[in-house]
């Protein structure tokens, strides 16, 4: 499903990743994530893509609501546990969007 956004400028912070062998766990930790970060202040919407590579894009009102997402206490854990088990590589992006356009939604 595609986001819906409001008029920018807004951040988008964008987790693309190699996963381990490993499932245990990522499954249940990964939708709790989802469910926490709907429940943050500043948070706006997200994307998630895998197939091979995956792509996480998740949508804030500003750099402060993205400093607080990240330092949450279960996030913090479910970071530790993607370098310790789930993820053989990653790569975060926060980005300003200062403009957007969409056809068909």
């Amino acid at each position: 499903m595609i986001a819906n956004t409001p008029k920018p400028p807004y951040y988008a912070v964008i987790f693309s990743n190699l996963r381990t062998e490993i499932e245990e766990g990522y499954a249940e930790t990964a939708s709790e994530m989802v469910s926490l970060a709907e429940m943050q202040q500043g948070y706006l919407g997200h994307e998630s893509v895998r197939e091979g590579l995956g792509i996480t894009i998740s949508y804030w009102e500003n750099l402060d609501a993205i400093r607080n997402w990240k330092q949450q206490t279960d996030h913090l854990m479910a970071q530790r546990m993607g370098r310790e088990k789930w993820y053989l590589a990653y790569k975060t992006r926060i980005c300003l969007v200062e403009r957007d356009y969409d056809f068909g939604l």
